[in-house]
Order: structure tokens, then C-alpha cells, then sequence
């Protein structure tokens, strides 16, 4: 890259040398320098992307730290031995957004996954000893030797009651977390086997997969080893999928969309995509493990499989009613600006009390129409345009409390949802 640099820099001192300019007439040197400025844009893109990509795409620490931490028996998993020992997990393109959150396609027991990884201490530093060694007292801390299952059981129902409230199918949700802690399946939880489960449970995404393990449209768990899990393979992206992740920023954002739509899916399978959209929706509203809330609503979630069915592609940013309640119920604000979880869950701002109150001014379902506005009705047919833009916006306007718009939200839905499967059924897209 130094080299690149210099290259760059002897090739934009040359046209100015005395005898360059005087051989070559004016509007020659205009498009030579166009040239050289073009030169040098791409290369400050091809290095930026460089710079990016290095400090995203660390898997191959992610692997070194986690099969440390196996080898002397701190943590262990379904996938421990794989991974470590027989080599067996491949690691394939990097898909990460975040350097704290690694993401790779891979391939395991014949299979397309997705490998999730989290490495927020090996960022930081570049002792490797020390690096394990906080990784293991902070991250593994839970539980300590010597507590029973029956302590380990009431830790765990504490922390879902703290993160998705109160509710009855709680005990429920124990004993599967109990019975995937045991993997090896000789009717007993190790000290190891304990700590992986307990640090996996600390990532959001893997507690949301355990509460929606049930719902078609979220990726299904595989396989473990601390807090390294594998799920299905990654969707196709409705987001982006023509562009490198770091020129996305650099496009006017009508041509990201005109891009998107020129490349995406035709209009057909693009309402079959959002019909999945509006079903995950519905499954996030009331489910059996309480209602969740999406806090980062963009196409960059919004994946489908070969055969166009709705995946989401990223959990992230879906939080459980509790946990978003909890953080903005009695916060201090000035405005209601003031008062955001993740991205865009926004709640108003009391200014008589200047604190956050905990109901949120938009639902799911009016962010969710507000993406298939600009994603669905260009293309569209033209019978049915104005009729679906009339209902995409009447969805857009919902708000309120969510025990006031309840059944205004379910009817909207269900419109919404029987006017694209009218246009598509009994076709080849249904």
C-alpha cells in the first residue's frame, strides 16, 4: 500500500513539470489531469476499502481465542470439536458490519452457515496472553465452581424475566436452554458447558433466536462452542447486494435505490419477499415469549432464500419489549430526540418531567411500510399502484400506544398482506 502511495503521488507531480506542459496543449493536460485525478481516486477507494476490510474480517482471531479458551477446558459445544481439533468449520467470505460482531459464510457437516463470533477484547489489544486471559474473567465469569443446576436454573429464568419480562413460558424456555447446554447428551450440565450457554445468552442476537427459534422467518440455531454459534446459511441480501459495503455511503441515496431495483428481484417476487416481511412482523407482535421490538428498520436485515421466502438476515437490532422499556422509561430527555433505543425506536419526551416515557410513537408495522413503500410500488402493476400505495400509506401513519392500536394494526396488516398474495396467487411467485 506504501508503494500505491508513492506511485500516486510521483504520477500527479509529473504533469506539472515544465516540459510536459509545453509539448502538450490546454485542453490535452485538462483530460490528462481528469485521468490522474481519476487515478487517484480510485486509488484512496481501493486502499479505504483495504483499510476497512482488515478491520472488520478478523476471524482468524475469533477462532485462536475460542479454541484457547476449548483446549483448556474453560469453555466447550457442540461445535468445539470441529472447529478445533478436526478442522471440519469452514470459513469462507467475510460478512461482517461491526469489527466487536464477526460474521462469515462458512460450511460445516456439508452444510451453508453463518459463523457469529464476538471479539470486542482482541480489538483492543495485541498481547495475545492477556487478551484470553480478560476474555476469560469477564466474559466466562458465570456461573462460579461449585453451583448446582438448581442455581444455574434460577440464574437463568432471572435473566429472561429481566430481559423479556414476566411471563409464564419462561420455565419452558429454561429447560430448552438446559437441554442445549447439554450437548454431549449424558444428562448433566458441566462447569464448561454452563459458562458457553451463560456467555451465549449475554449476545442479543442468540436470545432472540431462542425466543423465535419457533417463527419460519428467523435463522435456525446449529451448533455452539462459547460464545461461537452457527446458524443457517446467510440469506440473499435485498440490501445493497450490487455494492461493496464501503462504497454504499459514497452514492446519492436515489441511486443506491434505483441500483437496488435495477438488480433486486423481479416486482413478483419482491411482494412475495414482503409478504414474509409482514408475517415476521406479526410474529414479533404477542408472541409466546412477549413482544419485540425492530430498533433498526433497513433493508440491510431484510434477506430471502433461493426460492424467495423471507430470512431475517440480522437480529441485531430486534430487542424484547422489556429491554427497550427498561432503558428509556424515566430517562432523562430535553426532547424526544432524546429519547432512542438502537436506531430508530423512538419514544416520547415528557417535558413537563423531562424524562422518556415507555411507549414507543411508531410500530413495527409503520417502519416496515415505510421500506415497501419505496421498494414496492416502483415496478408495480399498474391496476394495482394506487391501491397499494393508498394502504402503504395509510400504514405508515400508525402510531399511538400499542394497546390503542392493536386491532387497528392487525386489520392494516391483514389488508396489506391479502392484496399482493391476491396479485400473485395462482401464479408460478406464490
Amino acid at each position: 500500500m506504501r508503494r500505491l502511495r508513492r506511485l500516486v503521488h510521483l504520477v500527479l507531480l509529473c504533469p506539472f513539470s515544465k516540459g510536459l506542459q509545453g509539448r502538450l496543449p490546454g485542453l490535452r493536460v485538462k483530460y490528462v489531469l481528469l485521468v490522474w485525478l481519476g487515478i487517484f481516486v480510485g486509488s484512496w477507494m481501493v486502499y479505504a476499502h483495504y483499510s476497512s476490510y482488515s478491520e472488520l474480517c478478523r476471524g482468524h482471531i475469533c477462532q485462536v481465542v475460542i479454541c484457547d479458551q476449548y483446549r483448556k477446558g474453560i469453555i466447550s459445544g457442540s461445535v468445539c470439536q470441529d472447529l478445533c481439533e478436526l478442522q471440519k468449520v469452514e470459513w469462507r467470505t467475510c460478512l461482517s458490519s461491526a469489527p466487536g460482531q464477526q460474521v462469515y459464510s462458512g460450511l460445516w457437516q456439508d452444510k451453508e452457515v453463518t459463523i457469529k463470533c464476538g471479539i470486542e477484547e482482541a480489538l483492543n489489544s495485541k498481547d495475545w496472553p492477556d487478551v484470553v486471559l480478560r476474555r476469560e474473567l469477564v466474559l466466562f465469569d458465570k456461573p462460579t465452581r461449585g453451583t448446582s443446576i438448581k442455581e444455574f436454573r434460577e440464574m437463568i429464568l432471572s435473566f429472561l424475566k429481566a430481559n423479556l419480562g414476566d411471563l409464564p413460558s419462561l420455565p419452558a424456555l429454561v429447560d430448552q436452554i438446559l437441554l442445549m447446554a447439554d450437548f454431549n447428551k449424558d444428562s448433566r450440565v458441566s462447569l464448561a458447558e454452563a459458562k458457553s450457554v451463560w456467555a451465549l445468552l449475554q449476545r442479543n442476537e442468540f436470545l432472540l433466536l431462542l425466543s423465535l427459534q419457533e417463527k419460519e422467518h428467523a435463522s435456525r440455531l446449529l451448533g455452539y462452542c462459547g460464545d461461537l454459534y452457527l446458524t443457517e446459511g446467510t440469506p440473499y441480501a435485498w440490501h445493497g447486494a450490487v455494492l461493496l459495503p464501503a462504497l454504499r455511503p459514497l452514492l446519492p441515496s436515489v441511486l443506491h435505490r434505483a441500483l437496488q431495483q435495477w438488480f433486486g428481484p423481479a416486482w413478483p417476487w419482491r411482494a412475495k419477499i414482503a409478504i414474509g416481511l409482514l408475517e415476521f412482523v406479526e410474529e414479533l407482535f404477542h408472541g409466546s415469549y412477549g413482544t419485540f421490538y425492530m430498533c433498526e428498520t433497513t433493508l440491510a436485515n431484510v434477506g430471502y432464500t433461493a426460492t424467495y421466502d423471507f430470512k431475517m438476515a440480522d437480529l441485531q437490532q430486534v430487542a424484547p419489549e422489556a429491554t427497550v422499556r427498561r432503558f428509556l422509561q424515566g430517562r432523562h430527555c430535553e426532547q424526544s430526540s432524546d429519547c432512542i433505543y438502537g436506531r430508530d425506536c423512538r419514544a416520547p419526551c415528557d417535558r413537563l418531567m423531562r424524562q422518556c416515557k415507555g411507549d414507543l410513537i411508531q410500530p413495527n408495522l409503520a417502519k416496515v411500510c415505510e421500506l415497501l413503500r419505496d421498494y414496492l410500488l416502483p415496478g408495480a402493476p399498474a391496476d394495482l399502484r394506487e391501491e397499494l400505495g393508498k394502504q402503504l400509506r395509510t400504514c405508515t401513519t400508525l402510531s399511538g400506544l400499542a394497546s390503542q392500536v392493536e386491532a387497528h394494526h392487525s386489520l392494516v396488516l391483514s389488508h396489506l398482506k391479502t392484496l399482493l398474495w391476491r396479485e400473485i396467487s395462482n401464479t408460478k411467485y406464490s
